[in-house]
């Protein structure tokens, strides 16, 4: 069986790791649009970003690894069309012949319109290797920096530059940053970590323009306001990559749609990663996580072989901000109750997040006990009488 994967990132790698594990001795082809091989993508917005990680550790596989598992692996070649009834990708370097495909297209940053200055000189994203490279020899100490958003990557970019000297002034256009993504009182342990730092932190803060001519000068708000900046971060989320699924006549819902093993809507193509959507309690669920690329690629593996084995989500996200670690557990999706309790040391507490009596979610700021415990009862499928979880002394009681 001739498997083709188009993509370069963790999902890609897992996938082929766990196809030629799992006994498949078929032709098997990644492609990357990227010169890089795959590599991990969250550590660019942090130690990569601060110099305390280099390229070398970046990489997921050396690339002794790619020819000892007989993986033919094409970098900087770009997807261009698939012919569904031939069964062909056709690349700009060439053509493929599959009998299975799989997309693992990840997702692309979002930009301000250019219109609103979002293509400016000066003006920057984080997504990838090169976008951090071209970003890394600005973050000079003394420079101003402006970031559009207040979700992760926009609060890590944030970090990483207060530590680098930078003076930083984050804006967010939602009355408040994590808006999307967390409760108001993980927003305010955030926020707290990051004034204390010296952010200054704009919320319900709306944005005219970035400012220049030749590149950014700074941001005017809609109030009036004009912030100078010396360069401009957009952290103001991603978009699954799908139109090469879309122009192939695939069915798309917030993003490539695949059923429970994985599969789009032509039973030769499969999906996994940023990309992919998966059905989930009524919905569709789209994970942009590691934990995520790694379970549903290895899960589209298993089932392109023969398995039928269900995607089941499994969410864990973690995000470093200064010398602070909060980690995720569960999605949050739908809760109406929160406790806060609060944990030893610096900025240290965890958020546990409740739908109808059933723990389904816990943030945790510098507590590692808290999120160790609080995944092990998510995934036990125990529910702790919310009203201990502040109040307990050793959060392992919680397991009785």
């Amino acid at each position: 069986m001739r498997i083709v994967i188009v993509g370069g990132g963790q999902a890609a790698a897992s996938m082929a790791a766990r196809l030629r594990a799992k006994g498949h001795e078929g032709p098997l082809t990644v492609i990357g649009n990227e010169p890089a091989a795959p590599y991990q993508r969250p550590p660019l917005s942090k130690a990569y970003l601060l110099g305390q990680m280099g390229l070398d550790r970046l990489t997921l596989r050396a690339p002794e690894w790619w020819r000892d598992q007989g993986i033919a692996l094409h970098l900087s070649e770009t997807a261009l069309s698939i012919d569904r009834a031939g069964q062909v990708l056709t690349t700009d370097r060439g053509t493929y012949s599959y009998d299975a495909l799989a997309l693992t297209t990840g997702a692309a940053p979002r930009r301000l319109p250019a219109a609103m200055g979002g293509d400016l000189p000066g003006t920057h994203v984080i997504r990838s290797l090169a976008d951090v490279d071209a970003l890394a020899p600005q973050m000079r100490e003394g420079r101003r920096l402006v970031v559009i958003g207040g979700g992760y990557i926009g609060l890590e970019a944030a970090a990483v530059a207060r530590k680098l000297g930078l003076e930083v002034t984050l804006i967010e256009a939602a009355p408040r940053i994590l808006g999307r993504v967390a409760a108001a009182q993980t927003a305010d342990l955030i926020r707290a970590l990051h004034r204390a730092h010296g952010v200054t932190i704009l919320e319900g803060t709306g944005i005219s323009r970035i400012t220049g001519d030749d590149r950014a000068t700074g941001v005017a708000l809609t109030d009036g306001r004009q912030i100078d900046a010396d360069l401009v971060i957009m952290g103001i989320g991603v978009l699954p990559e799908t139109a090469l699924a879309g122009a192939a006549g695939l069915d798309l819902d917030n993003g490539i749609a695949t059923d429970l093993h994985g599969r789009t809507s032509d039973p030769l193509i499969w999906a996994a990663g940023d990309c992919a959507s998966t059905p989930w309690q009524g919905g569709r669920l789209r994970l942009e996580s590691v934990g995520g690329a790694i379970d549903m690629a290895e899960c589209v593996a298993d089932n392109m072989l023969g398995l039928t084995r269900d995607y089941v989500p499994k969410a864990w996200f973690w995000s470093d901000q200064f010398d602070a670690k909060l980690q995720i557990a569960g999605l949050n999706t739908g809760h109406d109750q929160v406790v806060t309790r609060v944990g030893q040391g610096d900025h240290a507490a965890s958020v546990w997040y409740y739908r109808q009596g059933t723990l389904i979610a816990v943030d945790a700021l510098n507590d590692a006990r808290a999120y160790m415990i609080g995944k092990r009862l998510i995934e036990g499928g125990i529910s702790p009488d919310p009203a201990v979880i502040s109040t307990v002394a050793d959060l392992k009681a919680l397991m009785a």
